[in-house]
């Protein structure tokens, strides 16, 4: 006879859910890795399902707990309650699911008190007072539920900007000059040049932070803080581009993980005790009366076993992590110092998590940034949204209400900076962090300002004189955006010589555009949305009235159908590019005030193209290029520190990179010009 589902659900409801829970606590160790990188929709959506299930899961089953009548008949059902508080706490890699869980603190608290007592009401109503086992090892898990439930509230409380501001004036700054004996001893034993560059962020990681709560550094007066700086004067661009990377790779772990309440004595504790408790309470089940039913055994056999597997790797991964170093450096047991560091155990240690994880790339794969930009072209978006042939999922995205958001994802697509443009911009930022910020490490002028009059004076006034750097920066990026590409089509150069400074303008073009397009708050100043889709309302239109439509054979009609990605390509001519571009610079006497962001554009070109004449266009594909630079360090300087946070939780942007990067060579610059 075949068992019905719902007959099946009445009967094992309980026992299924606690196995889900437990599921989910597994899922979520290698899911919650992720977020350190540009992940995939098809990779964030189970992440977001385990993380909230996992909470809702809890809530339901505890509430069956409380309410059902089966832990009368089955006397082990109490003993699980406890184990939702435990999976509850989530593993270490994960506390914080957005930045909003951070400031929503409060509200984790109060979901915290409420399970709490449930758990401990359904221990007090219905575990069997009989067996004293049971009941000892009931008491054990509630006691480790509990600790490792509020250990994450702890957490996610630490992770918002007030917390982290309230730390760094209680954690005096003198504490962290013990890791120069370290930094200037211990690296050099260690041939793996990302790891130093991962200790050395620890060191200066104070002033990381005070970065992101926008406090500027002050001098220790036990210790000069700033001499911390002047280790940066020997990084060149590499160097420098790793520091920067796994500065905000440790950013990301105080504000999504559990690594601030982690590396402290008590958390040590907690994860020692944890796992001592788990194994005392599975030795005390064992040795209890299990006169119960089979299936009920094995679930909490299962159950126990799970988290003792979960604090054994918790505790091994937490010694074996880099923020031990940190801690063990700052520590004032000199004793445990000495004996973890100067006789190189723990180095050791730390050499096998890494290789039980497979870090021969692991390292720089889950601690630097992936390089990845986003690449997004108006004037290829405008000149291919009106083809024959639209893809057959964007027809079913329109429908449903998605247009806007298949337009953003299906018009872009992503590029790795190169080293080249890596170089120029390190160059760029350190020569600007002599002049061009002021003593709170703001960009003292306005957006592409900077780069205009120091290489062409005359062409910034001309520009600043028409209006052309725009009158917001979003405008600015606008303007620029299709001015360049004017410029580029226009132009009289050499491509085999040019083709790397080229594809760099592009490059930056495109990535700010992405920027506004699918992260405008990534971007400062007002946001521009009604303007861009304007001035893409008048770019179509050029496309309408020269009959830019996409036309071929049966094989380009079903290419174009079942096209899933059609964003700019950086390294490729696009001719229907060109063809707009040239478009739009031939009809510029017809403009008007209606379409000014054109007239401006045209402006821009015309501007460019009259220096190429004088000047060549070499040194006028150097001022673009310094542009763009400056238009990037302006918007990573300028945007809110706060969504600089979020962004890392979905695997940071290269605007964070440069952000971190100013600020510190313009804090090492202010201590230089202290000496």
């Amino acid at each position: 006879m075949a068992v019905r589902p719902l007959d099946l659900w009445n009967r094992w409801s309980i026992q299924i859910l606690m196995l889900f829970s437990l599921v989910l606590h597994v899922l979520l160790l290698p899911l919650a890795g992720i977020r350190r990188r540009r992940a995939t929709i098809l990779l964030r959506i189970p992440l977001w399902l385990a993380y909230h299930l996992a909470d809702t899961i809890g809530i339901y089953a505890i509430g069956l707990l409380s309410l059902s009548s089966a832990p009368r008949d089955h006397r082990l059902m109490p003993f699980w309650a406890p184990f939702l508080l435990l999976h509850r706490g989530g593993p270490d890699s994960i506390a914080a699911y957005a930045f909003h869980d951070n400031q929503l603190w409060l509200r984790h608290l109060q979901v915290f008190v409420v399970k709490v007592l449930a758990a401990t009401y359904v221990l007090y109503k219905h575990l069997p007072k009989s067996d004293t086992f049971l009941a000892l090892a009931a008491f054990l898990m509630w006691a480790v539920g509990i600790g490792k439930y509020a250990e994450r509230v702890v957490a996610i409380r630490g992770g918002n900007m007030s917390s982290i501001r309230r730390s760094l004036k209680k954690q005096p700054l003198a504490r962290h000059h013990h890791f120069h004996h370290w930094d200037q001893g211990i690296l050099k034993k260690t041939n793996d040049e990302e790891e130093a560059h991962l200790r050395r962020a620890h060191y200066m990681f104070h002033i990381c932070k005070r970065a992101t709560v926008d406090s500027w550094l002050e001098k220790d007066p036990e210790h000069n803080t700033l001499e911390m700086l002047k280790a940066l004067r020997k990084e060149d661009s590499k160097g420098m581009w790793a520091f920067s990377e796994m500065q905000l790779s440790l950013l990301y772990d105080i504000l999504y993980t559990k690594a601030a309440v982690i590396h402290t004595w008590p958390g040590y504790f907690i994860r020692l005790a944890s796992s001592v408790a788990i194994a005392a309470s599975f030795l005390l089940f064992h040795f209890s009366g299990k006169d119960d039913h089979k299936v009920d055994v094995g679930v909490t056999y299962t159950l126990l076993a799970g988290a003792f597997l979960m604090e054994v790797a918790s505790l091994l991964n937490s010694l074996g992590s880099s923020w031990t170093y940190a801690f063990l450096c700052t520590t004032r047991w000199s004793w445990i110092r000495y004996a973890a560091l100067c006789t190189g155990r723990w180095d050791r240690l730390r050499q096998i998590a890494k290789t039980i994880k497979g870090s021969a790339g692991s390292n720089r794969s889950g601690r630097r940034w992936s390089g990845e930009m986003g690449q997004y072209n108006m004037l290829h978006y405008c000149s291919r949204r009106r083809m024959s042939y639209t893809p057959l999922v964007g027809r079913v995205a329109a429908m449903l209400g998605f247009e806007e958001w298949w337009n953003r994802k299906h018009y872009s697509a992503t590029v790795n900076i190169s080293d080249g443009l890596k170089q120029g911009l390190f160059e760029y930022i350190h020569r600007l962090t002599e002049t061009g910020l002021n003593s709170q490490g703001v960009i003292r002028k306005s957006w592409g300002q900077d780069a205009l009059e120091r290489e062409d004076r005359d062409l910034y006034d001309r520009i600043k004189k028409e209006r052309n750097l725009g009158v917001e920066f979003q405008e600015g990026v606008i303007i620029w955006h299709i001015g360049t590409d004017i410029f580029l089509a226009k132009s009289s150069r050499d491509t085999g010589d040019a083709a790397d400074v080229v594809k760099d303008i592009r490059t930056l073009s495109n990535y700010l555009m992405f920027l506004l397009v699918d992260h405008p708050k990534m971007l400062p100043g007002l946001a521009q949305n009604m303007l861009y889709r304007r001035t893409c309302e008048n770019l179509s239109e050029r496309c309408k009235n020269h009959g830019h439509q996409t036309t071929g054979n049966m094989g380009t009609m079903l290419k174009e159908i079942l096209r899933l990605n059609d964003g700019p390509n950086v390294t490729e001519l696009n001719h229907h590019v060109n063809e707009l571009a040239n478009t739009v610079y031939k009809e510029r006497p017809k403009y008007s005030h209606n379409v000014p962001r054109l007239c401006y554009a045209n402006g821009v070109a015309k501007e460019l193209l009259d220096r190429e004449k004088d000047k060549g266009s070499k040194a006028v594909l150097k001022l673009v290029l310094q542009v763009w630079m400056d238009f990037l360090v302006y918007a990573a300087n300028r945007c809110s520190r706060e969504s600089h946070a979020k962004k890392l939780n979905s695997g940071g942007e290269l605007t964070s990179v440069i952000w971190i990067m100013t600020d510190f060579l313009n804090q090492e610059a202010y201590a230089r010009h202290k000496d």
